[in-house]
């Protein structure tokens, strides 16, 4: 884990419990936002939940709207993921350095905790659409119109620039992945909501923030007691290529926590 800059997680994190459930919180971009999408510690997150035992992941994330059915206050439960980053390479993937992994994720979204999710948005009275593209772009800009019109013409549902490398890693580390997407804005295709206000984005933020803890709280409820009936938690199983008597002993013991059960077979 050492190998994963854990000091930051460390002063990041919260641990604790929620409906009697345990859990652990981390604001992915830091306390008081430190990060850029770009450099964020996107393998430390992810290992430092393996390290703590977690199997399902909840994500919440802001995000614009691409199309008209999806508007500010909507929650969408994306079933895929679209990749408009380029500079992240290195913290998309726990795998190299001696050990090849190729993992499906044709669906890198967990079905059950998209159920999970539905179920507790509509417990929560909140317009919600299940399924859709997330398209996960660099940042820390946002986009110009000519993008945001060609992202719209290939169908793409909503805009991000977190969830893609988080749900990769997850599925690496055998990890339940879902997002939770909270629409606070038409980016900046709408010709009508174009020259929205700061007040009015905000304003609508914090109203998703609010809605999203109602929602989340039902969610971990739901699964306190939900065991595990997907095949997130064995997606590794016939994914590592390199025979682990083959594997570097520094990279076998940086990966332990992912690999470790692999590595006899």
């Amino acid at each position: 884990m050492e190998s994963f800059a854990q000091s930051d997680l460390k002063r990041s994190r919260m641990d604790g419990t929620l409906e009697g459930v345990r859990v652990a919180f981390l604001p992915r971009h830091g306390r008081g936002h430190l990060f850029t999408p770009t450099n964020l510690p996107f393998r430390a997150n992810i290992y430092g939940m393996k390290l703590l035992g977690v199997e399902r992941i909840l994500s919440a994330s802001a995000v614009g709207s691409l199309q008209e059915r999806y508007a500010p206050l909507d929650m969408v439960i994306p079933d895929q993921f679209f990749d408009r980053t380029r500079a992240r390479a290195h913290e998309s993937t726990f795998f190299g350095d001696g050990i090849v992994a190729h993992i499906t994720f044709a669906h890198p979204v967990c079905d059950e905790l998209g159920d999970v999710l539905e179920a507790a948005c509509g417990a929560a009275d909140v317009r919600t659409h299940r399924g859709g593209t997330y398209l996960c772009m660099e940042g820390p800009a946002f986009s110009t119109k000519a993008e945001s019109n060609v992202y719209r013409s290939w169908g793409m549902d909503v805009i991000g620039m977190t969830n893609l490398q988080e749900a990769k890693l997850a599925r690496e580390a055998e990890i339940c992945y879902a997002t939770l997407a909270l629409v606070t804005d038409y980016d900046c295709w709408h010709e009508e909501h174009d020259a929205v206000s700061v007040e009015t984005v905000v304003e609508y933020l914090n109203k998703n923030v609010r809605n999203a803890q109602v929602i989340m709280r039902d969610a971990v409820k739901q699964l306190s007691d939900k065991p595990r009936n997907c095949t997130c938690g064995s997606a590794l199983k016939n994914a590592i290529f390199t025979a682990p008597n083959l594997w570097p002993e520094a990279t076998k013991k940086k990966l332990e926590a992912i690999v470790g059960k692999y590595s006899t077979e």
